[in-house]
C-alpha cells in the first residue's frame, strides 16, 4: 500500500472510531500524525507541528472562554429573553426568534453546539408550553446556528476562510456567510410549514410568562455523552434562580459591560480586521477581571474537546500534505475529467460523513482535498467551497450530532422516541437533497 493511501485509511480510521467509541477524534489525529509523521515518513518533530494552527487555536480557545462568561453571568439568557418578549404574544414568531437569536450568537464566534446548549431547552419548554412541534422548534435553532456559522467571525468560518486563503484560492467570506445564512434560512422556512407553521401562526397569548430554565439536567447529560463540557444549570449559578426571573435577568452592571465586551469583539474584528483570538481573550481577560468568580467558573467550560478535535485534524491534514496525500487524491478526481461531478461528489462526501462525525473537523479535512482540484480553475472555487462548507454543516441535524443529541435529550418524555426518529428520517433526507440543491445553487452556474 503506498503511503497516499495509508494516509488516507488512517483518516478513515478515525472517523470510524471516532464515532463508535467515546474517543475524541482530534486525540486520534495527534497520535495518527505522529505514526505516519516520525514512524513512517521519518519527519522531524518541527515539520510535524508546522501544520499547527496556532491562530485558530487561540481562536477556539477565546471564543468560548468569552461566550462561557457572557453565559454564566446571564447576558445570553437576558439577550434570549428580550427576543422572545419581542414578539408580544404573537406564538408563530417564537420559532424565528429562536432561530434569529442562534444565528446570532454563532455569528458572534459562539460554538455551534454552544448556541443550541444554550437555546434548545427554552425552545423545546416553550414548544411544550404553546404545543408548538417540538421537532420544528429544534431544527429551527440547529438551522439557526448554522445560518450564522459561517460569519467572518464564527468559528467554522474562520477555519474554511483560513484553508482557502493558504492556499491562494480567491475566497469571499461575506458571499460564504450570506450563502449559508439564506440556505439555511430557506431550509427553516420549509421546516416552519411542513411542522405545522401555519397552524401556530393562528395562535395568541395574553403573556408569554417567565422564561424557562435554560439547563434541564438533559442538556448536561447530552453534552457529556458526546465529549464536550456539561452545561451547569442555571439554579446552581450565583446568579439566583431561573424561578426568580425579575431578578436573574434584570440588566445589571456585568451584564452591561458584556455587552459592551461583545460589541468590541465585532466591531475589533469587522471593522478595525484585529485577530479574532486576540480580541476575545482581551474582551474575557477584562471581564474576569471585573469578576474573577465568573471567570474561575468559565474556564471550566472552554470546549477543550473541540479544540482538540480541530487542532488534531488539522494537524493530520498537514502531515498528510507533506505526504503527497493531497496531490495523490487531487490527481485522482482531475482524472475523472468532470468538474461537476466532482465538485458533487465531494458535497455528498461532507454530507454523510458530517451525519456521523465531526461537522468542525470534517471542514479542516475535506476542504484542503478539493483545493487542488480548484486551482484548476475549471469550475468557481467560490462556489465550490460554499457548496461544501453547507454540505457538511447542514447535517448537524443528526441525533448522531451535538446539536442533534441535545434537541433529543430536550425533548418531552413522552415523545422523545418520537422526536428521535422523526430526526433521522429528516436528516437522512437532508444529507441526500442538500448535497444536491447546494451543488445546482452554488456550483452549476460558476462552470467556466
Amino acid at each position: 500500500m503506498g503511503i497516499e493511501l495509508l494516509a488516507i485509511g488512517l483518516l478513515v480510521a478515525m472517523f470510524i472510531i471516532a464515532t463508535i467509541q467515546p474517543i475524541n477524534m482530534g486525540a486520534l489525529a495527534f497520535a495518527g500524525a505522529f505514526v505516519l509523521g516520525s514512524m513512517i515518513l521519518g519527519m522531524k518533530t518541527n515539520d510535524i507541528f508546522a501544520g499547527f494552527p496556532s491562530d485558530l487555536f487561540l481562536t477556539l480557545v477565546a471564543v468560548t472562554y468569552l461566550f462561557a462568561i457572557a453565559q454564566i453571568n446571564g447576558t445570553i439568557d437576558w439577550l434570549v429573553e428580550c427576543a422572545v418578549r419581542l414578539v408580544r404574544g404573537r406564538i408563530g414568531l417564537i420559532p424565528w426568534v429562536m432561530f434569529l437569536v442562534a444565528a446570532v450568537i454563532t455569528g458572534f464566534g459562539a460554538l455551534g453546539p454552544a448556541a443550541v446548549a444554550i437555546l434548545a431547552p427554552v425552545a423545546l419548554s416553550f414548544a411544550v408550553q404553546y404545543r408548538i412541534h417540538p421537532v420544528m422548534m429544534g431544527l429551527m435553532v440547529i438551522h439557526g446556528a448554522q445560518a450564522g456559522g459561517f460569519s467572518p467571525i464564527s468559528i467554522y468560518g474562520g477555519i474554511t476562510n483560513q484553508i482557502v486563503a493558504k492556499a491562494g484560492l480567491p475566497f469571499a467570506p461575506t458571499s460564504l456567510f450570506l450563502s449559508s445564512f439564506f440556505f439555511n434560512l430557506a431550509i427553516a422556512v420549509l421546516v416552519f410549514f411542513i411542522f405545522g407553521g401555519a397552524k401556530v401562526m393562528k395562535q395568541d397569548a395574553a403573556s408569554l410568562g417567565p422564561l424557562p430554565e435554560l439547563h434541564p439536567e438533559g442538556v448536561s447529560a447530552s453534552i457529556r455523552g458526546h465529549g464536550g463540557t456539561p452545561a451547569k444549570p442555571i439554579r446552581e449559578h450565583a446568579y439566583g434562580t431561573a424561578a426568580d426571573t425579575a431578578t436573574t435577568l434584570r440588566l445589571n452592571n456585568e451584564r452591561i459591560t458584556t455587552l459592551i465586551g461583545l460589541t468590541a469583539l465585532g466591531i475589533g474584528a469587522l471593522v478595525f480586521k484585529f485577530n479574532v483570538g486576540l480580541v476575545a481573550m482581551t474582551v474575557a481577560v477584562a471581564l474576569a477581571l471585573l469578576s474573577p468568580k465568573t471567570q474561575k467558573a468559565a474556564i471550566d467550560k472552554v470546549s477543550w474537546s473541540t479544540v482538540l478535535l480541530i487542532a488534531g485534524i488539522i494537524t493530520y491534514v498537514g502531515v498528510m500534505e507533506k505526504a503527497g496525500t493531497v496531490d495523490y487524491v487531487a490527481n485522482g478526481i482531475s482524472s475523472l475529467g468532470m468538474p461537476l461531478l466532482v465538485a458533487l461528489l465531494l458535497c455528498f462526501t461532507g454530507a454523510i460523513v458530517s451525519a456521523f462525525a465531526s461537522s468542525t473537523a470534517l471542514l479542516g479535512a475535506i476542504i484542503p482535498l478539493a483545493v487542488p482540484f480548484l486551482l484548476q480553475g475549471h469550475v468557481s472555487a467560490i462556489g465550490v467551497v460554499a457548496a461544501i462548507a453547507i454540505s457538511t454543516t447542514i447535517v448537524d441535524t443528526s441525533p448522531f450530532s451535538t446539536n442533534g443529541a441535545l434537541v433529543v435529550a430536550n425533548a418531552p418524555d413522552d415523545r422523545r422516541e418520537q422526536v428521535l426518529r422523526q430526526l433521522l428520517i429528516y436528516s437522512a433526507l437532508i444529507a441526500i437533497i442538500g448535497p444536491i440543491v447546494a451543488w445546482l445553487v452554488f456550483v452549476v452556474p460558476g462552470l467556466v
